[in-house]
C-alpha cells in the first residue's frame, strides 16, 4: 500500500545536515519526495512510497542525525500522488 505524508520538524534541525541525512535515509528506504529548510528554523518534507518505508523515514526524522535535537514533529497524511521521481533537497 502506498502512502504520502507531509512533515514539519522543529528543534535544532538546521545547520546540522538534517536535510542531507534525510535524503540519504529516504533514498536507502526507496522513498521519494523532498525536504527543505523553512525561514523559522524548522525543516519541512514530503515523503511518498510504500507505507512501511514512509513510516520508517518519518520515524528517523523524529530523532534525526546525532547533531540534531528534534523537539516536535507535525505530520499530515495526504493522498498519494506518485508525482515524485527520487528524493531531493529543495534550496
Amino acid at each position: 500500500m502506498n502512502k504520502r505524508v507531509h512533515i514539519i520538524v522543529f528543534g535544532l534541525v538546521q545547520g546540522v545536515a538534517f536535510r542531507h541525512h534525510t535524503r540519504k535515509t529516504a533514498q536507502q528506504l526507496g522513498v521519494s519526495g523532498w525536504v527543505r529548510n523553512l525561514a523559522d528554523g524548522s525543516v519541512e518534507g514530503c515523503f511518498e512510497g510504500e507505507a512501511t518505508a514512509v513510516d520508517a523515514a518519518v520515524d528517523w526524522c523524529k530523532n534525526g542525525p546525532d547533531s540534531a535535537r528534534v523537539d516536535r514533529l507535525e505530520l499530515k497524511e495526504e493522498p498519494f500522488s506518485g508525482e515524485f521521481e527520487g528524493f531531493r533537497i529543495i534550496f
